[in-house]
């Protein structure tokens, strides 16, 4: 009798080894081939073709052409997905010039930008208001377990992202059925213009649930305002939610600079919350294009630009760390958003895992940030760098020369033509690229990549090509959608979210499947299987020789 005590942990102590050993061997339908594969062919479950993409969904053609509206010349944008015109004329008049039927078909609101007096009497207006709110993208919603205002930066990639946007006119969805964010409400913070001496107010509504600033980077502008507050968008006056303040500007000096959060800096503009903001010289007649939703081509040009130049293009490069992103997808109380933020996450710990140009990481940059070139032009590039790290952008096919650093002018001794351009965080650069075919600043017509040189900008969480890989396209070789010809196999591959989800491998659609493809599936190995039925038929017999040795102790 006192030997079944040791006899019923004997037992137990087997059946624990015996289950340990079965798991080693435990078969399914299928297993992963090895190193000699039988097969290399990706087979998507189910047949599902859910999460391939059309490369281009050509949703309105009609406002790539070249057009005019209310008397704003809006020049042809040959892009898959192009600016709303109507949006880019009540850009450049203002809401108040505008016809109600160009406001409605625009997505301003009415005080989002309001034109004044003509003060030095030069035909434009000199008196700009200017409103701007924060929106929040692929945020936990508290309806349900869901995104809510999805933007997607790369097929299938949405991390939590934040972006001042223009005031608006209706809801942040596409639609009633939707969640996804509609196309004015997007990624990056919108270029501003102003002209050289406009008195500007711009005024932050702060409709957000985590108070915000706008710091003036490099802007000409009073440390206070006419109120004698706060002009510098400091830490320490921050706008709480619900409420708005008043930023007054009256810049004397022209040149590429930037607008950003300056609370919490280091996690607000990692999240977005950065932009491009340029001064143009003071001309007669000069109505800019006050707002460049999502950057990219600037399809109403300043007086000054368009006499030197044929095209303008505003790039901004910025990163997201996943983590951080993550924080406003896992609460949706702002005590606890507040708190992962602003004492959990720690800045000094991140990583970079998203590049981006103007709101988009590689394919999608194929869609609205291409440079779209002919022979013989001089195009105008605004570059500004808001990530955590520097960038060094190299153009393909194209050396272009630097003619301002840091929205100030260089001397024509001190501009320097090259390929690629190192550029630290938060610094801007404007380039002069020039496409004559001299074999110096153009080798010819083609479909020239641009991007960051630095290795991980062109990758996407890791996985190449992805991040703010573009191209510089010749017309020609664009088709009647704007997309790059010459690309249709690669493009097939990298519009399915299997793709960036880690799911399909690099060239598993191309006819080198088979020798780069992903191993396929074969039978399980019937030893295997063999081995892991013994070891549980025997763990059973075990389990029952156990439950009769207890009943005929409690005997």
């Amino acid at each position: 009798m006192t030997k079944r005590p040791y006899l019923t942990l004997t037992i137990l102590i087997l059946v624990l080894v015996l289950i340990a050993v079965a798991m080693q061997f435990t078969p399914g339908w299928f297993q992963e081939a090895g190193i000699n594969p039988p097969a290399t062919e990706y087979s998507r479950a189910q047949g599902d073709t859910t999460k391939i993409e059309v490369p281009c969904s050509n949703e309105h053609p009609e406002w790539r052409k070249s057009q005019v509206i209310d008397g704003v010349d809006i020049v042809e944008a040959p892009f898959c997905e192009p600016d709303n015109p109507y949006d880019i004329a009540a850009s450049v008049k203002g809401t108040n010039n505008i016809s109600m039927a160009t406001l409605m078909q625009s997505n301003l609101a009415e005080d989002a930008l309001v034109m004044g007096d003509d003060v030095d009497h030069d035909g434009d207006p000199d008196v700009i208001h200017i409103k701007l709110e924060v929106v929040e993208f692929n945020g936990a919603s508290p309806d349900g377990n869901y995104l809510i205002n999805t933007y997607d930066i790369a097929p299938g990639i949405q991390p939590g992202l934040w972006a001042f946007a223009p005031k608006s006119s209706g809801m942040a969805l596409k639609n009633f059925s939707s969640r996804e964010a509609r196309p004015f409400l997007r990624a990056p913070s919108p270029t501003i213009r102003v002209e050289q001496g406009d008195k500007v107010y711009i005024t932050l509504e702060n409709t957000h649930y985590l108070p915000h600033t706008i710091h003036l980077h490099g802007v000409d502008h009073a440390f206070v305002n006419s109120k004698g507050e706060d002009n510098d968008g400091m830490e320490m006056h921050p706008v709480f939610p619900g409420k708005s303040h008043t930023y007054e500007i009256q810049p004397r000096h022209t040149g590429t600079m930037l607008y950003h959060c300056h609370v919490q800096t280091a996690q607000h503009m990692m999240m977005g919350l950065s932009g491009i903001f340029v001064i143009e010289e003071n001309q007669p007649n000069n109505w800019v294009q006050t707002f460049n939703v999502g950057a990219g081509q600037v399809r109403h040009p300043s007086v000054a630009v368009k006499k030197t130049y044929n095209q303008e293009y505003d790039l901004l490069y910025q990163s997201i760390d996943k983590r951080l992103a993550s924080t406003i997808q896992s609460a949706t109380d702002p005590r606890l958003v507040a708190k992962h933020m602003g004492r959990d996450y720690n800045i000094t710990e991140s990583f970079e895992n998203y590049f981006l140009l103007n709101g988009h990481s590689f394919p999608y940059t194929l869609r609205d940030s291409m440079i779209v070139v002919g022979d013989n032009e001089a195009i105008k590039i605004r570059i500004a760098n808001v990530q955590q790290s520097e960038v060094a952008i190299h153009f393909h096919g194209h050396k272009a020369t630097i003619t301002a650093m840091d929205g100030v002018d260089l001397a024509s001794g001190q501009q320097v033509t090259r390929d690629v351009f190192d550029i630290a965080v938060a610094q801007r650069i404007d380039l002069n690229l020039k496409t004559s075919n001299d074999g110096l600043h153009s080798y010819g017509p083609g479909l020239w990549m641009f991007h960051d040189h630095v290795l991980t900008g062109t990758t996407t969480d890791g996985l190449e090509p992805g991040g703010n890989m573009a191209i510089l396209a010749y017309k020609p070789l664009i088709d009647e959608q704007g997309m790059p010809k010459m690309h249709d196999q690669m493009l097939a591959e990298v519009f399915d979210k299997d793709y960036y989800a880690k799911k399909q491998a690099p060239w598993q659609q191309s006819d080198y499947a088979s020798s780069f493809g992903d191993a396929g599936l074969i039978s399980p190995d019937v030893k295997k299987l063999v081995i892991f039925g013994l070891l549980i038929g025997l763990i059973a017999g075990l389990l029952i020789v156990l439950i009769m040795v207890r009943r005929k102790r409690q005997e």
